[in-house]
């Protein structure tokens, strides 16, 4: 005799309008990826679209406790503890933790980098501008990477000479949750440490 394996699975859980109120539940099973059965809280009753579902289906109607056990778990139970989750992750979900931005080089005549690092959440955007524009020549953007803390890092380097950083102005700009922090490549504000630098991993 040849055995053959199947697959049986069970979704469950509601949903929650933190808006108008408004609450759902769903219980659903499937069998080797197809719709099994489901539970219709509005009429409460257990459905089939399936012909094998049929006797499980007729079975489970009749258990009117389980039933109402279910929907009781779905429209009351279920809500509270998701409104329950969604307040103790409110704290996290809604945090913003602006970056800190440096910029590094290892010589006068090295690359500067503009290094963003600890900031929340991860979307940020790094550009640098020449005399108030916009500069995209000889910019390398890099990865973002996470810090151990939760926070992300990224940085961004350009290649002057000590020549033209002397004849123009170069900026370096991130944005970030709607903020923008803007520094100015000048002696007093590059620090010569990169050669030290490590990201944190």
């Amino acid at each position: 005799l040849s055995k053959s394996v199947h697959t049986n699975q069970r979704m469950y859980g509601c949903e929650w309008d933190d808006e108008t109120g408004a609450t759902n539940g769903f219980f659903q099973d499937g069998y080797d990826g197809e719709d099994f059965l489901s539970l219709d809280l509005k009429e409460m009753r257990w459905i089939s679209p399936v012909q094998q579902g049929f006797l499980t289906v007729q079975k489970w109607n009749k258990d009117t406790a389980n039933t109402e056990y279910q929907k009781q778990y779905l429209s009351t139970v279920c809500i509270e503890w998701l409104q329950k989750y969604l307040q103790y992750g409110k704290s996290s979900l809604q945090k913003t933790v602006p970056p800190h931005v440096s910029l590094l080089q290892k010589s006068s005549s090295s690359p500067v980098t503009c290094h963003a690092t600890g900031f929340y959440p991860n979307e940020v955007k790094i550009s640098w501008m020449r005399n108030d524009e916009d500069h995209d020549e000889d910019v390398d953007l890099g990865e973002l990477l996470p810090n151990e803390d939760g926070t992300f890092q990224k940085m961004s380097t350009i290649r002057v000479t000590p020549d033209e950083l002397k004849k123009n102005q170069f900026s370096c700009v991130v944005e970030h949750q709607g903020k923008t922090i803007k520094k100015t490549l000048t002696d007093g504000k590059i620090l010569v440490i990169l050669s030290s630098f490590r990201c944190k991993m």
